[in-house]
């Protein structure tokens, strides 16, 4: 599958692995696309299984509406469930990394008919993301995500100065330079492309009640944190346990920044297989 489709929009893929195996699907975040998952995937595909990464709604220029509503919540875990209905299959391993970990909490909690397990990467579960602004350090560490809901001033700071200031918030996060200017560079040149991933954070205010009513997870769920997220605290990720209700286990990566998937992808790829392999 190169792309699949939804409601007249069209959604890029990379998907590889026997079409027969079983199915494991990486949802990434800001500001990546499916190619942060290249390194993970390649355990995966040696261990035999078939994965699908796509390039969600606004990153991808078939599928990038214009208005914020069309990014909320329920339209986002709408684009897995094509996805997976596209990729033939009735389950999948489900596997998500910042926002994209926010909507693999959202199928998990709506949708756990269409998930055999679920792997969440840096993003607590909404409930507890809520609990932790409101009762902890959480809400300094996300100022970017009020800023990134301010009309065309966030697209003015990422593009200052040829995208230099915003690979050095990157690269401050802990994100390596050569991937920092790439990513930066992808949204900047790719016309509509940095305004269609900040929609994402523009929609947030139509889905507080949403995140305040998201329910407990009940799939075979993993967990996985770093102590060097600058973003996620640990209040947050530590709350996380008690809004999944099925098999749980929640680590601990120490030392390890936000951007998991690109610097410790072996170590990832073994945290996925062990909940795939639980069940």
């Amino acid at each position: 599958m190169e792309a699949f489709s939804r409601d007249g929009m069209r959604f890029e893929v990379v998907d590889e692995g026997p079409p027969d195996a079983e199915t494991i699907v990486l949802l990434h975040g800001f500001p990546q696309s499916a190619r942060s998952w290249v390194d993970v995937s390649r355990p995966l595909l040696a261990a035999g299984y078939r994965v699908i990464a796509p390039d969600q709604r606004g990153y991808t220029p078939g599928a990038r509406p214009r208005p914020r509503r069309a990014y909320r919540l329920e339209e986002l875990v709408a684009d897995v469930v094509a996805l997976v209905d596209a990729a033939g299959v009735d389950r999948v391993h489900l596997v998500g990394h910042d926002w994209g970990g926010g909507v693999a909490w959202m199928v998990a909690a709506t949708r756990p008919d269409r998930l055999h397990t679920l792997t969440v990467v840096s993003a607590p579960h909404p409930r507890a993301l809520v609990k932790a602004m409101l009762t902890g350090r959480q809400l300094l560490q996300a100022w970017h995500v009020g800023f990134f809901q301010l009309p065309w001033l966030p697209e003015a700071a990422i593009r200052a100065r040829g995208g230099r200031f915003a690979v050095a918030l990157l690269k401050r996060s802990g994100l390596g330079d050569d991937l920092a200017r790439a990513y930066v560079d992808r949204l900047i040149d790719d016309p509509g492309g940095l305004a269609g991933a900040l929609r994402w954070y523009r929609a947030m205010p139509l889905d507080v009640s949403i995140g305040r009513r998201t329910g407990a997870v009940t799939v075979p769920t993993t967990y996985v944190w770093s102590t060097g997220d600058v973003a996620l605290g640990r209040r947050a990720a530590e709350l996380t346990g008690r809004w999944v209700t099925g098999p749980f286990e929640f680590t601990v990566l120490d030392g390890v920044s936000h951007w998991v998937p690109e610097q410790v992808p072996d170590e990832l790829a073994g945290y996925i297989l062990n909940r795939i392999r639980s069940v």
